[in-house]
């Protein structure tokens, strides 16, 4: 389908938004909520490129919802893309990078995109070079191609953002480094999945492109596995839909309707579990058995003010290291009986994982380092059962 400018959200607050963006036309007995449509083809005689749907692989009614809704709380001129994975998103967006082309990454990323990329290097479709984002003047001289260690010298393609960084919750300064990287010509692809629109909104500081993993926080009940991208650029927009059209990197229609069921209480959910991590990080902080705390809200992070300027509010994922090592660590998310010890995050439910349990996970992550997401529970009783289980 024809992609429209979206102009609904003009007025309204992002809370407002994603209870009320989406929605069918209103009419005598028309439904409240947008229906499923099971169909892997559709009547006509035209061409997706007139507007048509054609196939199951170019559009589906039941994406349409999601994207305009997505696209209104990431304030994306263009509906969003949604994809049938987080990952298949990511794949998406790398395939911007030009053959050849040199990609500026965080050295702490999601697990999946490091992944990736390490291996389109290893086909010698595009170079890597990663950074520590939030030494933005480490981030800027690989941008330009200066003080890198490799010999090639040449300006980057793309600059990928992680802010916070997945697990080391390190804030980078995004409208800074998107601006850097349009001056030697890079695209700037922001994932914004830790953050949510309702707490950062990387389009508004200079990215180009933004991704979420929807399985996160925006369907928000750990039941579906989805991915989405969001633009401004037609151009960029027409690229990624050949995309996925062409690698079949579709979501099911009810996974999506899935997930744009859990994007209604987005807000809500974001505003309790922000709150509670931030009572958790104060106590941890000066718990006899965690040796270090990350928590962007806390005013002794490294990331606080940066993320004090450009974050509504500090999101829900901490980390922290437990004293004793791995071993400690590990106990500590076994002997826990109220948080579930499992991968993932941003689901209603607060999760618990000792990351470098993935051996894939990078070296400079501590071996101590569990990463909790906060979910809707009580504070008090996330409180208790975290004390009891450090306390072994």
């Amino acid at each position: 389908m024809t992609p429209e400018p979206n102009s609904h959200s003009a007025n309204l607050a992002r809370e407002t938004v994603a209870v009320s963006a989406g929605r069918p036309e209103r009419g005598p007995d028309a439904p409240v909520n947008p229906p499923i449509v099971l169909s892997s083809t559709f009547q006509g005689a035209g061409t997706p490129a007139s507007g048509e749907r054609v196939y199951g692989r170019f559009s589906n009614p039941t994406w349409d919802p999601f994207e305009a809704a997505l696209s209104e709380l990431e304030g994306a001129a263009l509906p969003a893309l949604v994809y049938s994975s987080g990952l298949a998103a990511v794949a998406a967006a790398l395939s911007l990078i030009p053959l050849g082309g040199i990609l500026v990454m965080p050295r702490h990323s999601y697990q999946g995109s490091l992944l990736l990329a390490e291996e389109e290097a290893a086909n010698g479709r595009f170079t890597v070079r990663t950074v520590d984002i939030a030494d933005t003047d480490a981030v800027t001289a690989a941008l330009r191609g200066s003080g890198t260690e490799e010999a090639d010298s040449r300006p980057a393609s793309m600059l990928w953002v992680e802010s916070p960084t997945n697990p080391m919750l390190e804030v980078a300064e995004i409208e800074t480094l998107a601006s850097a990287a349009h001056d030697v010509g890079a695209l700037v692809v922001a994932d914004n999945t830790f953050s949510t629109p309702m707490v950062t909104r990387p389009l508004e500081l200079g990215a180009d492109v933004v991704l979420h993993s929807v399985t996160k926080y925006l369907a928000g009940h750990s039941d579906v596995v989805l991915g989405a991208l969001a633009t401004s650029s037609e151009e960029l927009r027409t690229r990624l839909h050949s995309y996925r059209s062409l690698h079949g990197a579709v979501g099911g229609p009810f996974e999506v309707w899935l997930a744009l069921r859990g994007l209604r209480t987005l807000a809500l959910r974001v505003e309790r579990s922000q709150a509670t991590a931030g009572i958790l990080a104060e106590r941890l902080l000066v718990h006899p058995a965690v040796e270090a705390v990350r928590y962007p809200g806390l005013p002794g992070d490294p990331g606080h003010e940066r993320a004090a300027k450009q974050m509504d509010g500090f999101g829900s994922i901490l980390c922290i290291e437990v004293a004793g090592g791995a071993a400690a660590a590990q106990a500590v998310a076994e002997n826990v009986r109220l948080w579930l010890p499992a991968t993932s995050l941003g689901g209603v439910e607060s999760l618990i994982e000792r990351r470098r349990r993935q051996p894939a996970e990078p070296q400079s992550v501590p071996e101590n380092l569990l990463r909790l997401s906060v979910g809707i529970e009580h504070a008090e009783d996330l409180w208790a059962d975290l004390a009891q289980a450090l306390a072994r």
